[in-house]
């Protein structure tokens, strides 16, 4: 058993407060009755004192108390829950050619918008990743059923200097190999949709890329952005922004992949439609909240019920 909230427990130092009260208030009880009665006379008029049952509805009282505590703490459950195991990575690149603007509004804003589309498109059973590259690859979401955490990931995505797509490709393979314990023996069901404009400039290239990627059996789909006649700005000179459909297209293919062009009206159902489904589980806390009150509950009714029987009063 575990605590979601276990900083509020410092409230059981409450019941030692109490507790010490308790037993301070029985101490001056008994002095004083010591002080101020006739003994002889008291064993004469109740030979019989009250016995240890006296204590047992505040027993009762501290122990309703220590779980109503306790229950604020919110305790939890490890529970073993079925997760569908079938994964997505979006790998987006995010080099400063992506600022061209041969394509409205320009390359990366039409990069984004095409990844929310297909992220919000897709079924809730696939988990999605956020992958982005420059001239590295970073994990910027890992493998979740949050789609809608993933889709404002992608809004802000910013630039960076050069093209890593081969390094994309590994990182999105990276993610998808530590998606759970079972992943590396039994790689969950997964495919890459990658959005660059096609120009490696940095890291392994991406004929490496596409060969770890078909070893792995994840085909990569590419989307490629730009027409080619585009200049940016770089430190205040103009440049071409160089893209390369060609890799891009090399890459789908070599990984049984597919390949889009940006201004193309086709969907991207098929990247997904043929990975499969697998189960496995993952370990959850379930809140047990309510068991801690239903104690609660029936320390109080047993606190009420013995303090009538014995003393003909509620506490």
């Amino acid at each position: 058993m575990t605590f979601l909230e276990p900083q509020r427990l410092w409230w059981l130092l409450l019941i030692a407060v109490l507790i010490g009260a308790y037993v301070f208030a029985q101490t001056r009880r008994r002095e004083y009755t010591v002080r101020f009665t006739n003994l002889s006379l008291l064993d004469q008029v109740a030979p019989h004192r009250p016995d240890v049952r006296r204590h047992v509805p505040a027993a009762l009282f501290t122990l309703t108390l220590g779980v109503l505590i306790t229950s604020m703490a919110l305790p939890a459950m490890p529970v073993e829950q079925p997760r569908e195991r079938a994964t997505i990575m979006v790998a987006v690149d995010v080099s400063l050619s992506m600022a061209a603007t041969d394509i409205d509004p320009d390359r990366l804003n039409a990069a984004k918008k095409s990844a929310q589309e297909f992220v919000d498109t897709l079924p809730d059973r696939f988990n999605v990743g956020l992958v982005a590259f420059s001239s590295t690859a970073t994990v910027v979401s890992s493998p979740t059923h949050d789609h809608q955490a993933v889709i404002g990931s992608i809004e802000n995505l910013r630039l960076g200097p050069g093209t890593a797509i081969g390094e994309g490709v590994f990182a999105s393979l990276e993610a998808i190999h530590n998606f759970d314990e079972e992943a590396e023996e039994d790689p969950p069901p997964s495919a890459i949709v990658l959005l660059s404009d096609g120009e490696n400039t940095s890291g392994r290239d991406i004929a490496q890329a596409a060969s770890a990627a078909a070893e792995q059996e994840v085909p990569v789909s590419a989307i490629a952005f730009g027409t080619g006649a585009a200049m940016i700005e770089i430190d205040g000179y103009q440049v071409p922004a160089d893209i390369d459909k060609e890799a891009l297209r090399g890459l789908a293919q070599d990984t049984d992949g597919h390949f889009y062009e940006a201004e193309s009206e086709t969907e991207l159902d098929e990247v997904y439609e043929n990975i499969g489904s697998s189960l496995g589980t993952e370990l959850v806390h379930e809140e047990i909240v309510t068991r801690f009150v239903l104690v609660a509950i029936v320390l109080s009714m047993a606190t009420a019920v013995t303090s009538l029987l014995w003393f003909q009063r509620l506490p």
